[in-house]
């Protein structure tokens, strides 16, 4: 049987990724923009890459089922890269609870069941859900273990996520790390593991977006006075992606790891603190 690496979202942290973890394995790549998704599928095929594509809309869980069905009719699921969503400048703040929180507990949910023993998964979170102050236990628990349908629902969502999109990038990516925390017990049963990794300003075009939008000069001070110095590369997470998924890896799973260049530190105890 084929062993399946399936990449969701065809931008540079998911192709990145890809190239390093998916050597004898096939590609599933998969973006809700197929004309996107096609000319990335075509540059790892001209690198050696054996790739298959497929349109997926990440909101929508039906569709997130027929790419689970693609994946397993093509071989057995090694790995999960769920790296699509959509930041702070590029939609509303229900599209990004839509996409960024709901759409990946569908993911988590959804490929579960199917990974194959020994499997891995890695969902890209974000900085921005270590910046969110404190939550108490139970909301917590229920970005954790609430029934995915009723996450858009929960009570302290609706005033404050769903009227500034900022507020709620960062609720998803707290629910993202939560989520994947959760779900580990889950995938264990099967002898797989996920793991969450939150990049700070990687550069790519979600970024420039960032850096270029309403947002940017806040966005220069974080890369200026990080202790770092600078924002990031898709292939540093990508090389983190491949310790975590790799044999080096094994012990790992439910775990979110923060690669921001020191912002978040900078934010709660040094230049950057409000």
């Amino acid at each position: 049987m084929k062993e399946i690496m399936v990449v969701i979202g065809a931008g540079a942290i998911g192709q990145a990724i890809a190239r390093r973890v998916s050597q004898s394995k096939t590609v599933l790549l998969a973006d809700l923009n197929s004309r996107k998704c096609a000319a990335a599928a075509q540059t790892l095929r001209d690198a050696g890459f054996t790739v298959e594509t497929s349109q997926v809309d990440v909101s929508s869980r039906q569709s997130i089922q027929h790419l689970v069905q693609q994946a397993t009719a093509l071989g057995v699921i090694k790995g999960v890269i769920h790296s699509a969503g959509v930041s702070p400048s590029q939609a509303s703040p229900a599209t990004i609870l839509q996409v960024d929180l709901y759409g990946t507990a569908v993911v988590l949910e959804e490929f579960g069941p199917h990974m194959a023993s020994g499997g891995c998964g890695i969902v890209i979170a974000s900085q921005s859900g270590h910046r969110l102050p404190a939550l108490t236990v139970e909301q917590n628990e229920a970005l954790a273990i609430t029934p995915t349908e009723d996450l858009l629902s929960l009570p302290f969502l609706q005033n404050t996520a769903f009227s500034d999109p900022l507020l709620a990038y960062q609720y998803a990516k707290r629910g993202n790390a939560l989520r994947v925390m959760a779900e580990a017990t889950k995938w264990g049963q099967r002898g797989a593991r996920v793991n969450s990794i939150s990049p700070g300003i990687i550069f790519k075009p979600l970024a420039n977006d960032e850096l270029n939008g309403p947002r940017g000069a806040g966005y220069r001070n974080m890369l200026a006075k990080s202790p770092v110095g600078r924002g990031g590369t898709a292939d540093e997470v990508a090389a983190l992606a491949a310790l975590i998924i790799g044999p080096e890896g094994g012990y790992i799973s439910g775990s979110d790891f923060l690669m921001d260049g020191g912002v978040t530190a900078s934010y709660w105890y040094g230049d950057l603190k409000p």
